[in-house]
């Protein structure tokens, strides 16, 4: 089964072709080896993906496919994290600067990645194991997230 983990990697208003590049690497070069689970990556044509950015993942022997030109929508695994972020956190508070949109954003994938039920996974999270069955709960805990934007809901101990 496909799972959609997101990574944010860094923030910025002007993004170049090295910064995104070495912000890769860096992804890359985190303990736990990261990269062991990537098989592919898709993205779009946009100048800050050169052809340095595909080497980094290529040396990890993961496949990198481009969509086709004026394609937007040949991206879904981008867009199913991309619209409900804006939809769900960053139209919904307002930002002040880029630590603050990195500390949000890095809640909301969290969230995205450990709690938000995904319909083609049968309502799991994408960092859920689909062979564990949850036993029910006598009575449920919730906590509010991202910068209370966002409830989760878990057992009470």
């Amino acid at each position: 089964m496909r799972t959609l983990i997101v990574h944010i990697l860094g923030i910025t208003a002007h993004p170049t072709a090295a910064w995104v590049t070495q912000q890769t690497r860096q992804l890359l070069w985190q303990p736990g080896d990261p990269a062991a689970d990537f098989t592919h990556l898709i993205h779009d044509r946009d100048a800050e993906f050169t052809a340095a950015f595909d080497a980094v993942f290529a040396s990890e022997d993961t496949t990198v496919a481009k969509v086709p030109p004026r394609s937007p929508n040949c991206n879904p695994c981008a867009e199913r994290f991309t619209r409900p972020a804006r939809e769900e956190c960053t139209d919904r508070v307002l930002l002040f600067g880029r630590g603050h949109a990195e500390k949000i954003l890095h809640d909301y994938a969290r969230h995205f990645n450990n709690h938000r039920p995904h319909q083609g996974r049968d309502q799991l999270a994408p960092s859920d194991n689909p062979d564990v069955i949850p036993l029910p709960a006598a009575r449920i805990k919730r906590r509010q997230a991202v910068a209370s934007l966002i409830n989760e809901y878990h057992r009470a101990s």
